[in-house]
């Protein structure tokens, strides 16, 4: 493969096609079911499936015997499936997803959700790197290939419309399309992160997740704070005394034994060389607003603790008026919605329950206390890397970026990963992605920094030509 004649094919079609694309994209509001459980009436998943499926079928049509379905299951979001026929006797997997986080509040000014700007080659709004782009360049790679007359395998490429409300409905189409889908060797994802725009970044494991919605209620209506206080329990007092139950509020570090789990020695080293990349751009790159510290200051541990470490977050809180509207009133209760990153080994499910446990049992001062599980789903840790595929990430990402590649985990949960990893146990898994420093995926000011996702796009093809060439 002639990668200077790749990387100029592939820069041209981002400049006049996808870019472009992707800004109309970003205009529809194509919500996961899980915020806007009127998807099928509001239409914009429809919309989102249909912009993106008219491109790619315009496409496909330079790839001998390529074929794009919309394909549906009653009440379920639909996907798009592409297969390309290939010259090698093999299957390679390429996934991603089109729909997207709800609006955040936030936004810088000029900027918003479903209004598209570029500035310094940032695209911004939301769903455009998470994960819009993936079935453009997924198509890209594979013209790129064709382009060259370059072999390779046959490749399927799967965009689903649930993702960010944790795939619930992508079993259904695995197991319904599993006879077209075949038993792929390679799984390429594109819905993962970078810790930089200067190299490829390769993801080894995914954190998991547990949470749910605690609420501490203290009486059947609110009564006047000078009244009752001193006889009557704070609400927030309460519901704060059990998140201490799993949680150390001084570090940060989470009690439970069933939600934590041991680093394994390979993990421990690539986050070593991770860190020393990255230097203080392992927290330089979160918006820390007035004095505010990161929890250590050894960047080892931070690696280690946004990938491999159990950590909660309060996301959401209900049964608290807005300041102004506040007045002297004792609380009926308090809900917490609370977010478990787990370790990528720990068993969800088992997390989940002992959360339940801590929560609910011998409640403070006879207070009634509910704690309502929403989801628990297992996180991921990658198969080693094929000599072949190690060999060829670091190639790509010479020919591409410049620069070697580099290997971390990533913070967050790609639940189709895991389902597939149990699935094919025996396949490689190409895990990578363009969300960088200050990309900000699900929330504000989420932006696709363009030449990373050209540069993403051609590291792909030429994983898959070297996939080919070894299989051929």
């Amino acid at each position: 493969m002639d990668t200077s004649a790749l990387n100029r094919f592939v820069g041209e079609i981002w400049r006049n096609e996808i870019t472009p694309e992707l800004v109309d994209y970003i205009r529809i509001p194509a919500k996961s079911p899980h915020f806007d459980p009127d998807w099928q009436a509001h239409g914009h998943i429809d919309a989102a499936v249909g912009h993106m499926a008219r491109w790619a079928k315009a496409k496909i049509a330079d790839l001998p015997g390529a074929t794009l379905e919309v394909v549906r299951l009653e009440g379920r979001t639909p996907v798009i499936l592409i297969e390309a026929p290939g010259e090698i006797d093999d299957t390679v997997l390429l996934y991603g997803h089109l729909d997207k986080q709800p609006e955040m509040s936030g936004w810088s000014e000029g900027l918003g959700p479903w209004e598209p700007v570029i500035r310094d080659d940032r695209l911004y709004g939301r769903g455009g790197a998470d994960d819009g782009y993936a079935i453009y360049a997924s198509v890209t790679a594979l013209l790129a290939l064709q382009q060259q007359g370059v072999k390779r395998a046959r490749c399927v490429v799967l965009i689903e419309a649930c993702e960010e409300s944790g795939s619930y409905d992508l079993p259904f189409y695995v197991d319904h399309l599993a006879g077209r889908i075949g038993s792929p060797s390679l799984v390429i994802c594109l819905d993962s992160g970078c810790a930089n725009y200067d190299q490829l970044w390769l993801t080894t494991s995914l954190r998991g997740l547990a949470g749910g919605q605690l609420t501490v209620e203290v009486l059947t209506e609110g009564v006047h704070s000078g009244d009752a206080s001193g006889v009557v329990p704070d609400s927030f007092r309460l519901a704060r005394a059990l998140v201490s139950r799993l949680e150390d509020e001084k570090t940060g570090e989470v009690l439970l034994p069933e939600l934590t789990a041991q680093v394994p020695a390979d993990r421990i080293a690539q986050a070593k060389v991770a860190a020393a990349a990255l230097g203080d751009e392992v927290w330089r790159k979160f918006p820390f607003a007035g004095g505010t510290r990161p929890t250590a200051s050894d960047g080892v541990e931070l690696v280690l603790n946004r990938t491999w470490r159990a950590q909660l977050a309060i996301v959401g809180a209900d049964g608290l008026p807005a300041p102004e509207n506040a007045g002297n009133v004792l609380r009926p209760q308090t809900t917490l919605k609370l977010s478990m990153r787990l370790p990528p080994t720990t068993d969800a499910a088992l997390a989940a329950e002992a959360m339940t446990r801590a929560l609910t049992e011998d409640p403070p001062q006879g207070a009634q206390v509910r704690f309502e599980a929403e989801q628990a789903a297992g996180g991921w840790n990658a198969p080693p890397l094929a000599p072949w595929l190690e060999a060829s990430i670091q190639r790509a990402s010479q020919a591409t970026f410049g620069r070697a590649a580099a290997l971390m985990g990533e913070g967050g949960s790609i639940p189709f990963i895991g389902m597939l990893g149990a699935k094919f146990p025996a396949s490689q898994f190409l895990i990578t992605g363009v969300l960088g420093p200050h990309s900000n995926a699900h929330g504000p000011n989420e932006f696709l920094h363009l030449p990373t996702g050209a540069n993403v796009t051609a590291c792909a093809a030429i994983i898959l030509a070297d996939h080919g060439a070894r299989k051929g």
